[in-house]
């Protein structure tokens, strides 16, 4: 059977797989976990399900979920953006050094424009010079945050403006966060791009079978730039959030978010390989993050530990998905 016949078939799955344990493993396994984590947290925590507690956890939640948004794009073409770290700090820093100079609209759409440029680098780099997209985004990340370091000479931008600290810490509709808000209306509107547009279907297709899209008339190379371009404008959105909220930008702030933000996609269920993956999924991992977290801090659990089952998750959930889909192609 052909990479392509695979595909397919995993895809458009008849309707006797749907009796087959192990393709509903594979396609909601991800959804049981989260619901036996809430329920463990709730017995754990008992102030796990209070509304400040929830508010609280979202707010966490938009800094990687955002930038998560576009790693599931990158990802379902088949490729990887190491660099995400390096455009939030850089956003960051730029943000925070133009907001007290410029009116707040300008400075956002500058720092916004960059990002999106940084990440169609990144796609040109993939595409045009077939860089592998591990190699060109690890080296264009640290790229990024060099230039961050060199634009700030290693010190924070402290933003005095009061008005600027609104996207990160303000409040919308009683005490829901902006942030929370602009998570979720990002959520709603790649969700739909993705799962009912042909621009997303087309992503799709090219992380199922390159050659077969290519053949097909799809303009791959275009489509995965564009999927690049959004992931640096997603990270550099993330920058803007953490800036308004510390009220500073700094250039060492990204050295680990990367890999929180690849854990929140892969633990949803989004495939490493490509041609599978759903924002909706991406939503499940990166709460099942937050969750952990949260549960965790509760516990006073030390952060290295955190991190250790932080790593263990995403091992076990890449493990999870070649086991799952070695069984739906036997």
């Amino acid at each position: 059977m052909s990479t392509l016949e695979k595909d397919i078939r995993l895809k458009n799955v008849p309707l006797k797989k749907f009796q087959d344990s192990s393709y509903l493993l594979f396609k909601y396994g991800v959804v049981v976990a989260f619901v036996i984590l809430i329920i463990l947290a709730t017995i754990l925590y008992p102030g796990f399900l209070r509304t400040d507690n929830l508010l609280n956890m979202f707010s966490q939640l938009s800094i990687i979920g955002i930038m998560s948004i576009g790693m599931t794009f990158v990802m379902i073409t088949g490729g990887l953006d190491m660099s995400i770290g390096g455009i939030y700090a850089a956003s960051a820093v730029i943000v925070a050094s133009l907001a007290d100079g410029t009116p707040l609209v300008i400075a956002f759409g500058i720092t916004l424009i960059i990002g999106f440029a940084a990440g169609l680098i990144n796609g040109l780099l993939v595409t045009k010079l077939r860089v592998p997209p591990f190699v060109a985004t690890l080296g264009t990340g640290s790229i990024f945050t060099g230039i961050a370091l060199v634009y700030s000479n290693a010190q924070p931008f402290f933003v005095q403006k009061q008005s600027f600290q609104w996207l990160g810490s303000g409040y919308l509709i009683g005490n829901i966060p902006v942030s929370v808000v602009l998570l979720f209306a990002a959520y709603i509107i790649t969700g739909i791009i993705l799962a009912y547009t042909t621009y997303g279907k087309s992503l799709y297709s090219i992380g199922g079978n390159f050659e077969a899209s290519r053949l097909s008339g799809l303009r791959v190379n275009w489509l995965i730039i564009s999927a690049y371009g959004l992931c640096g404008l997603c990270a550099s959105v993330s920058g803007l959030i953490i800036a308004s909220r510390l009220g500073q930008g700094q250039a060492n702030i990204g050295d680990l978010i990367v890999l929180d933000v690849i854990a929140a996609v892969v633990i949803g269920g989004t495939s490493l390989s490509g041609g599978q993956g759903a924002i909706w999924r991406t939503v499940i991992g990166g709460s099942i993050l937050i969750i952990l977290s949260n549960v965790f801090d509760s516990l006073s659990l030390s952060p290295y530990w955190q991190s250790i089952f932080k790593g263990a998750i995403i091992i076990g959930a890449v493990m999870f998905d070649f086991y799952a889909r070695s069984k739906i192609n036997k």
